[in-house]
């Protein structure tokens, strides 16, 4: 009955059969997006193994948080209602039942969501996500997969989950003042504004001096898709995370994998190795934290910086008779 209520055929209707043109098209935005991650990956595994000799560990910091609070139904119904009802083709039902027959499953979800955070597990059965492929921009070529960004989706189950955990991570955040303050991008009272308005307001002032500025922008590959799970618990940890709140994050990074769906048809998954799933309401949190070292490096070689997200702009001032000009 679901189903036919949804309008959309039940997860996996695409799987088996003969290949058709929908089947090789999924199939090769799945090589596509996969060998994309994995190329980036090789080439930064093998800038790594170039350096020389010594790197510097990661600062070793007493465990702060050990464990998430338990949720109580008040909680649980304040974020169904706050949830957007975006269905995942993984649900076993429209997201838009779940939010208005909330007041008979609340209990059932403070269960599930009290056992996850209670033993440190993200459910196995909500990582995977499903890739719907968008073309960057109108004017490109759709017969290229080059032209496309993957847009995930999750399930809703999972979205619930996480925003629990978002609110009392970025509570976390705030009370340990952990992020970068160049960081302008997902963070409560920051936007695109206070970054270009920082951006400049510094600008102004070295011109006011008399002085010269070199701006740089950087915007970095795949960003999401790249990143380290290994060096993200380090950081975690790093900032203070153990016990089972640590063996949660660790839980909700590994073990994921995701498929292409067009129409009907979805490729076959295949796992992901590294990143962060995009779509995910944890994700930009989690990168602000990878990235918290990056502004520290550019600023110890005496250049500035502002950060929205991975949108890195570089910039440093000399007066312009200086040799530096």
């Amino acid at each position: 009955v679901v189903p036919s209520c949804w309008g959309a055929p039940p997860p996996f209707s695409g799987w088996g059969g003969a290949p058709d043109s929908s089947a090789t098209r999924c199939s090769e935005f799945a090589h596509h997006f996969a060998d994309k991650v994995a190329q980036i990956r090789s080439d930064l595994d093998a800038s790594l193994e170039a350096l020389p000799g010594e790197v510097t560990e990661a600062s070793v910091c007493s465990i702060l948080w050990d464990s998430f609070q338990f949720v109580q139904p008040d909680d649980v119904d304040k974020i169904l209602g706050a949830v957007r009802a975006t269905t995942c083709a993984l649900d076993p039902c429209p997201s838009w039942v779940l939010k208005q027959a909330s007041g008979g499953l609340v209990d059932w979800f403070v269960a599930i969501i009290n056992a996850s955070l209670g033993q440190g597990k993200f459910p196995s059965s909500i990582k995977q996500a499903v890739v719907r492929p968008i073309l960057k921009k109108a004017s490109l070529d759709p017969t290229n997969p080059c032209n496309y960004r993957p847009i995930s989706n999750l399930q809703f189950l999972g979205k619930v989950l996480e925003r629990v955990v978002a609110s009392q991570l970025q509570g976390f955040l705030e009370d340990t003042d952990f992020l970068d303050q160049s960081q302008s991008g997902f963070r409560p009272g920051f936007s695109t504004e206070t970054a270009l308005v920082t951006l400049v307001d510094d600008l102004r002032r070295e011109l006011d001096r008399g002085s010269v500025t070199l701006l740089v922008l950087l915007d970095i590959s795949a960003a999401f898709d790249t990143i380290d799970h290994g060096i993200l618990l380090g950081r975690l940890s790093g900032m203070g995370l153990g016990g089972t709140a640590l063996q949660w994050l660790q839980s909700f990074l590994e073990g994921r994998s995701q498929l292409v769906k067009l129409g009907d048809t979805c490729s076959d998954p295949w796992p992901l190795t590294c990143g962060v799933p995009q779509g995910s309401i944890l994700s930009p949190m989690l990168f602000n934290i990878y990235m918290k070292p990056l502004g520290e490096v550019i600023r110890s070689f005496g250049v500035r910086c502002h950060l929205y997200a991975d949108d890195t702009q570089l910039y440093y001032s000399f007066p312009p008779k200086s040799k530096e000009a």
